[in-house]
C-alpha cells in the first residue's frame, strides 16, 4: 500500500509540473521543494464542508495533512481521486485517474486519431484553477507516450522507449 501511495504520489509530482507550463511560452521546470505528509483523523469543519459539497458520492476517503493543507484520497464510481485543500475549505487541485473509458468523446477521438497504432492504458484529470487537462499514457510494443490535452489542443509532452 506504501509502494501505491509513492507512486501515486510521483504521478501527482509529473502531472503537477505537466499544468505549471502556459500555452504559447516556454515551459519551465521548477524543482519543487520537498512536501511531507502525515496521516490525519481530523479536518477542518469548512474543509470537510466543501468536499462534502463537491464530492457528495465519494468513498473511502483518507485524509492527510500536507504541510498546512489536507490531501483526501477517495473513490467515485470505478475512479481513484485526490484533491487537495486549503485550510479555509478552499480547492486547490482535484485529480481523477482512470482508463479510456472515463475520456470524454471528444478527448478519446482526437488521441485516437493522432495515435492509431498506440493503446492508451491509463489517463488522469487534472481541475486546478478552473482548468480541465487530460494527461494520456500511449503504449504500443516499443514505446510509451505521454500526451496532453486542454481545451482542444493536444501536446506529445514525452516519448519512452520500452527497454
Amino acid at each position: 500500500m506504501k509502494k501505491n501511495f509513492f507512486i501515486n504520489l510521483g504521478f501527482l509530482s509529473a502531472a503537477m509540473l505537466l499544468t505549471m507550463g502556459s500555452r504559447g511560452q516556454d515551459t519551465i521546470f521548477k524543482t519543487l521543494p520537498s512536501v511531507t505528509i502525515t496521516p490525519a483523523t481530523q479536518v477542518s469543519k469548512a474543509v470537510n464542508e466543501s468536499f462534502r459539497q463537491s464530492f457528495p458520492d465519494a468513498t473511502k476517503t483518507v485524509w492527510y495533512t500536507q504541510d498546512k493543507n489536507y490531501l483526501v484520497r477517495f473513490m467515485t464510481s470505478d475512479q481513484s481521486n485526490r484533491a487537495l485543500y486549503k485550510k479555509n475549505g478552499m480547492l486547490v487541485y482535484h485529480l481523477r485517474y482512470g482508463q479510456e473509458k472515463n475520456l470524454p468523446d471528444d478527448v478519446r477521438k482526437m488521441v485516437r486519431s493522432g495515435y492509431l497504432d498506440y493503446a492508451i492504458s491509463g489517463v488522469l484529470c487534472v481541475h486546478q484553477d478552473e482548468r480541465e487537462i487530460w494527461v494520456i499514457n500511449l503504449e504500443d510494443s516499443t514505446k510509451l507516450i505521454i500526451v496532453r490535452v486542454e481545451q482542444g489542443e493536444m501536446e506529445q509532452v514525452e516519448t519512452l522507449n520500452k527497454s
